[in-house]
């Protein structure tokens, strides 16, 4: 989730919603300036007895963080708690449960968001060694409720935390005991996002199935493959989902900011304190009429912070997020943005990935979606046949991408092995957690604590 770890501090005041739409126009940028942001999730514990460490106790969340900071990160401080850091990588931010997040900085190529990952996971690797704690990567916790899990000192969070019980049944699920990984990419114009947001829509079942790994809850199978993306289906309706509006001609900046404007609020910032706003329309605070702060209009930040709190599958701010995918290991973390570049930052690519979609109907594009956490991979596609028939054909499609972008590293090697983890799933025909299954009946015995020595970063 966003943090005000990497605000600008844009106090501007918006008067009308024409501001609201410009400020996606202010994101286009020229393709030789696009950059590639990539972001995950991982979940924190204690080697020796598994627990989430809370942020007060010795060697936990506050003593991590407060270590990083020999790292060169500097700490963003909330109420005079350390709740972030930021530095030359991006930013390090805190999940309600304490589900460390790294927000990378935007990058020129894969090559380079691959090294910064890495360079992250031996930091907190190091320091969590000194302090007893590893890092999972998975997609939800597999063995933890949620009264087992620690609160993070965030105003937001506490917001949300009353909040989303109000709007489904399965948001809190979503805030304690998920991880994620999302990459960010920058589009040229509005027809160009469009169409990158399109196709991003309708292939995000397949980034769903391919890194489906969260097969396990409090100790047994869930009978799904990502109940994190399931997870999703009851969390807010108001601010989740597919966006059947994206696919109707003449989508563009303004019809997102009318679904923004749509969107209920969560919170308004002010002199360092989340003002509780929850239910609220952002349409009366355009009007200077909400009704925690009478008289009083938006500014350019406030504005992205209501961006902040809409969960659609994909996501627009000044960029687009990708947002389908459960968290997993270190190699997947780095494949995951492959897929997105190699399918949308390139002309032919991008192209070939809508031939793919294009003729799919949005009640076919839903009715994926919602068979893709149990069955991933073999969910049926629209015209006959499941995602596993199309699956190689697009990695080919994002391979292609790829190449075309030729971006070397020092050895002359390109962008393409990065989507070598995707191509051994396609090519076995198991995603993640259906090897975690496999393991969990036979070499586990039924154990789902051997999770956390087979899947440690």
């Amino acid at each position: 989730m966003s943090t005000k770890t990497v605000s600008k501090n844009n106090a501007a005041v918006i008067e009308s919603r024409d501001q609201l739409v410009a400020s996606f126009a202010k994101g286009e940028k020229p393709i030789k300036d696009w950059r590639i942001g990539t972001e995950h999730e991982k979940f924190v514990y204690s080697l020796t007895d598994h627990h989430a460490p809370s942020y007060d106790e010795a060697g936990g969340i506050k003593d991590l963080l407060d270590a990083l900071t020999g790292y060169g990160w500097r700490p963003v401080l909330e109420g005079g708690k350390v709740i972030a850091l930021s530095g030359a990588d991006g930013s390090i931010s805190l999940e309600p449960a304490g589900q460390f997040e790294l927000s990378g900085a935007p990058l020129d190529n894969l090559h380079e968001t691959c090294a910064e990952t890495g360079r992250h996971l031996e930091q907190v690797k190091a320091i969590g060694d000194k302090f007893g704690i590893g890092f999972l990567g998975l997609g939800m916790w597999p063995d933890k409720s949620r009264a087992e899990l620690p609160i993070m000192p965030k105003g937001r969070y506490a917001i949300m935390l009353r909040h989303m019980p109000r709007v489904g049944s399965m948001g809190l699920d979503m805030m304690l005991r998920t991880c994620t990984i999302q990459v960010n990419l920058d589009y040229e114009t509005e027809a160009d996002m469009a169409k990158k947001f399109r196709v991003g829509l309708a292939l995000q079942p397949l980034a769903t199935a391919l890194f489906a790994n969260s097969p396990f809850t409090e100790g047994k199978p869930n009978g799904m493959l990502s109940y994190r993306s399931h997870i999703w289906s009851d969390t807010d309706p108001a601010r989740t989902g597919m966006l059947p509006f994206v696919f109707e001609d003449g989508f563009g900046y303004e019809r997102y900011a009318d679904y923004a404007l749509d969107v209920p609020m969560y919170f308004v910032y002010r002199d360092g304190r989340y003002i509780d706003a929850a239910g609220l329309s952002f349409r009366d605070f355009l009007k200077g009429e909400l009704s925690v702060l009478p008289g009083e209009k938006p500014t350019v930040d406030d504005w992205a912070d209501h961006l902040s709190t809409a969960f659609p599958e994909v996501r627009l701010k000044t960029f687009l997020e990708m947002r389908g995918a459960d968290g997993g290991p270190w190699n997947k973390i780095c494949a995951l943005p492959a897929l997105w570049v190699g399918l949308l930052y390139d002309n032919g690519a991008l192209d070939a990935a809508w031939d793919v979609v294009k003729h799919w109907t949005i009640e076919e594009r839903q009715a994926l979606r919602d068979a893709v956490p149990k069955l991933a991979l073999n969910a049926p596609i629209p015209g006959g046949g499941t995602l596993r028939d199309i699956a190689g054909e697009v990695l080919d499609i994002a391979n292609a991408g790829l190449t075309a972008r030729a971006r070397v590293d020092a050895s002359g090697s390109n962008e393409t092995g990065f989507l070598d983890p995707l191509r051994d799933i396609v090519r076995s025909g198991k995603v993640p957690a259906e090897v975690l299954l496999e393991r969990y009946h036979g070499a586990w015995g039924g154990d789902v604590s051997k999770v956390y020595d087979e899947m440690r970063f």
